[in-house]
């Protein structure tokens, strides 16, 4: 059983190559809804657009596990969605990855 001490908590940020924001913004909402739907050890799956540049995106993620972002990243959506065809579309990429003070 997971306690508090277990959530693994992820920060992305991306910047998007000019051009390509409503795609990416698109393809987001979409891998979101996949998450939320699919992915039993997702608690949080919250996607941001920057109100003053809206290339930027943050996304911010919690999980019962480690485990389970890792079955988040193996997941059919996250390959086809944000492997596939979002990160071709990124000028810049940065993951971070935290665990909960419980």
């Amino acid at each position: 059983m997971s306690t508090s001490a277990d959530i693994y908590c992820v920060a992305a940020e991306w910047l998007v190559q000019p051009g390509h924001i409503e795609t990416v913004r698109r393809l987001l909402l979409e891998a979101a809804a996949a998450v939320r739907q699919h992915e039993p050890g997702n608690l949080v799956y919250t996607a941001h657009q920057s109100a003053d540049e809206p290339a930027r995106f943050f996304i911010y993620e919690q999980y019962v596990s480690q485990d389970a972002q890792l079955a988040h990243r193996a997941a059919p959506h996250f390959q086809e969605l944000v492997l596939n065809q979002i990160v071709p579309l990124l000028a810049e990429r940065k993951t971070t990855f935290y665990r909960l003070l419980a």
